[in-house]
């Protein structure tokens, strides 16, 4: 069964209780992950069958919004917060690859993703790869340090990819977009995906209560409303608010529907 290299992984690093950003990767098909991982994810998957289809279909949004945003929209600076462990096609290296001077910033707090987060640093020569270690509660340690690798007097698209639903009381995850997106200037975007009990994903309800009783961390879903909130004051990109794998698909492609909200919007 595959493990992460535990030469390379830090003392706190837990392998006796499942983790979200190593299930997740499990889900991709990672090599990432304990057998606890594979294990839990085994259960959520036995319980909630699209699962892999929904940990799939937000990565391709990923790629699909990242590569919008660094072309058509002229984007050049990342915030990625809530990076999950490094795979195929990771935000640097699809926007680098529209936009070779492209700086991103990652961020995440799971020591799992630390030990790997050199894989997120092979930036091009024209652009910067940094890695933050920061809790999305806390954005003004967030700003304050990616400061130093974005201008952030200049457009920026601040990415929140299947995090928010780890943030349960929903205030705080208002506060902590607001926050965010107050500190950048208009012209930037907002890129979020978050999981949903709609789209067809009441099924997942019994799934998510095994996972906060098995794993770390607990997990909520939201409504189309509750999710709305979040791009409140924001211009959305067509087609809006819709299952991430139904954002601009590619031509030619129909995708099944998958119970996770997807949205890219502009700040004003």
């Amino acid at each position: 069964m595959p493990v992460p290299h535990h030469n390379s992984l830090p003392a706190q690093v837990r392998s006796d209780v499942a983790h979200n950003a190593r299930v997740w990767n499990y889900w991709l098909g990672g090599k990432d992950h304990f057998p606890v991982d594979q294990a839990v994810g085994d259960q959520v998957t036995g319980m909630y069958p699209s699962i892999k289809e929904v940990a799939r279909a937000d990565r391709a949004f990923l790629g699909r919004a990242v590569r919008y945003l660094a072309g058509d929209a002229g984007i050049g600076q990342f915030l990625d917060i809530g990076t999950g462990l490094p795979t195929a096609d990771n935000t640097h290296e699809v926007a680098q690859h529209t936009a070779p001077d492209a700086r991103v910033v990652y961020v995440d707090n799971d020591p799992t993703v630390l030990a790997h987060a050199r894989s997120l640093l092979t930036s091009s020569p024209e652009g910067a790869s940094e890695y933050l270690d920061a809790d999305a509660r806390e954005p003004e340690q967030i700003l304050r340090a990616a400061g130093r690798t974005l201008d952030l007097e200049r457009p920026v698209a601040v990415m929140l990819l299947g995090i928010l639903n780890f943030v349960l009381d929903t205030d705080e995850a208002l506060r902590i977009v607001r926050r965010l997106m107050d500190a950048v200037p208009p012209g930037s975007y907002l890129v979020l995906t978050h999981p949903t009990l709609e789209l067809g994903g009441e099924g997942n309800e019994a799934a998510m209560r095994f996972w906060n009783e098995n794993a770390t961390p607990p997990i909520t879903a939201r409504s189309r409303f509750e999710f709305a909130a979040f791009l409140t004051g924001l211009d959305l990109v067509e087609p809006g608010i819709v299952s991430c794998a139904h954002w601009r698909p590619a031509p030619g492609t129909r995708p099944a529907e998958v119970a996770q909200f997807g949205a890219v919007a502009r700040k004003r």
